[in-house]
């Protein structure tokens, strides 16, 4: 049991780590840098903080993965984890956001930086792509949101047992 919970725990904090990796450190210091270069600086930085947030959304399924397995191990062999339901319904409320996320949403936006073939922030402020853009970033950090308060609340959990 505790070798399941540790693998649950070890998910739950690279899952939630790696959101505040990309999101506070990697995707600003990424568009700090290569921002600095211009429109064309910032169409990179936004080609680079897309093929990141790709592949952490890999790593995000085998941690989402890991986590249900566990629980549901846990479930079987018992004891039941506490609050077992609330976890589960959390655990598959932030799989279905980072589902949503990375085979909806990011899929859109690297559409529209492609139609646009420049940086959103070099078009107008009333263009309807950069709208449409701002729109989606806007989704794409909420939605990463639940994730990321969703395993701090599991990682409580589990820490708490």
């Amino acid at each position: 049991m505790l070798a399941l919970r540790y693998a649950a725990v070890l998910a739950l904090a690279l899952w939630t780590g790696g959101l505040v990796v990309v999101g506070a450190v990697a995707a600003p210091s990424i568009f700090d840098v290569l921002g600095a270069r211009g429109t064309e600086g910032r169409v990179l930085a936004g080609a680079v903080v897309g093929a990141l947030l790709e592949r952490f959304t890999v790593i995000a399924y085998g941690c989402a993965a890991v986590v249900l397995l566990s629980l549901a191990v846990r479930a079987v062999l018992g004891p039941r984890p506490r609050r077992f339901a609330y976890r589960v319904g959390g655990l598959l409320l932030m799989t279905a956001a980072t589902v949503y996320a990375g085979a909806v949403v990011a899929p859109q936006i690297a559409a529209l930086q492609q139609a646009t073939c420049t940086a959103p922030s070099a078009l107008a402020q009333t263009d309807p792509r950069r709208v449409e853009f701002g729109r989606l970033h806007g989704t794409s950090v909420s939605l990463q949101l639940v994730p990321l308060l969703g395993g701090l609340a599991l990682l409580f959990w589990e820490l708490k047992d």
